[in-house]
């Protein structure tokens, strides 16, 4: 139980309600920043304005999956009101407070240095982000269907990279009877595609590689598909960048060569948002519980 933790979420979208849930019915004493435009009744017990923030006696604070962007702003699917995230604020919570967020960006980073907080990114665990790929890949596969006009099955599709997201990417359209080559530059990673089945090639052939896929999908979080790679595409080709910001595509040269580009983020919070948030939420409430024991000791040393 969580009885005596103290949360404040502050922005995401519905992945959050459904965390903030959780931690609340396990005793929790949540309060929701952002939310003002959701309708929800248990939820409207937890909603306070950004500018009631109080974070001095709180035990953690929860970002969204996507951190604090470039400006230090935190964005929320229901809520169109600014709320900026300033090194005074972090300054003020206790020195035990943990920051959580889905990943670390540059600025979120430089306010927990400058304040010497504690900052946890909840996906480079590979429990969760493997637990992710799930909705990841249903995302994607449904965008397949809806953006294009062929059978998934018996299509050329490659897939670039082969991590955590890759490897349940490629067997999910694998599954539904897609020809799936696999894209990697380790001589593990090859041996490891051809031994689930699956076709494999090194990175550097990829301009050979992509003049007759169908569909290809980017995992790799840095620019991949270059100009040299994209003018050897076919025309009806469709591409699913996955890769988080600025994503790994010449998105310009894309857009002036015709090709459909789907530069598809946060795809588990659009497609089953339920799912993800109780996900991220099993491994936050582990992370939380391991935070109240630890304070307990401390509290105990103290007498």
């Amino acid at each position: 139980m969580l009885t005596k933790l103290k949360l404040i979420i502050i922005g995401g979208d519905h992945r959050q309600v459904e965390i903030a849930k959780m931690i609340a019915n396990k005793g929790g004493a949540v309060s929701m920043v952002g939310f003002e435009q959701l309708a929800d009744e248990q939820i409207d017990q937890m909603k306070i304005g950004f500018q009631e923030v109080d974070v001095r006696k709180v035990d953690a604070i929860l970002f969204p999956v996507g951190g604090v962007n470039d400006t230090g702003k935190v964005e929320s699917a229901y809520s169109d009101k600014s709320m900026l995230i300033t090194k005074e604020l972090f300054a003020k919570t206790r020195e035990d407070c943990v920051i959580y967020t889905g990943i670390i960006t540059p600025s979120l980073k430089q306010l927990a240095d400058v304040t010497n907080r504690k900052l946890v990114a909840l996906f480079e665990r590979d429990d969760l982000a493997i637990y992710n790929s799930i909705p990841t890949a249903e995302g994607a596969l449904k965008l397949a269907i809806e953006h294009t006009d062929f059978t998934i099955h018996g299509s050329n599709v490659t897939v670039l990279g082969y991590g955590r997201v890759g490897k349940t990417i490629a067997r999910v359209f694998s599954a539904v009877g897609a020809n799936v080559r696999v894209g990697v530059r380790k001589a593990a990673d090859m041996a490891r595609v051809s031994e689930v089945g699956l076709k494999a090639f090194h990175l550097n052939n990829l301009e050979k590689e992509v003049s007759n896929v169908d569909i290809c999908i980017n995992t790799i979080p840095y620019l991949i598909l270059s100009k040299p790679i994209l003018v050897n595409m076919c025309s009806h080709s469709l591409i699913i960048d996955l890769a988080s910001k600025p994503g790994g595509t010449d998105f310009q040269f894309a857009k002036e060569k015709g090709l459909k580009v789907l530069w598809a983020l946060g795809l588990p919070g659009k497609v089953a948002p339920r799912t993800a948030g109780e996900l991220i939420g099993h491994v936050l409430t582990d992370l939380l519980q391991e935070q109240l024991s630890a304070l307990s000791e401390k509290e105990k040393d103290c007498f």
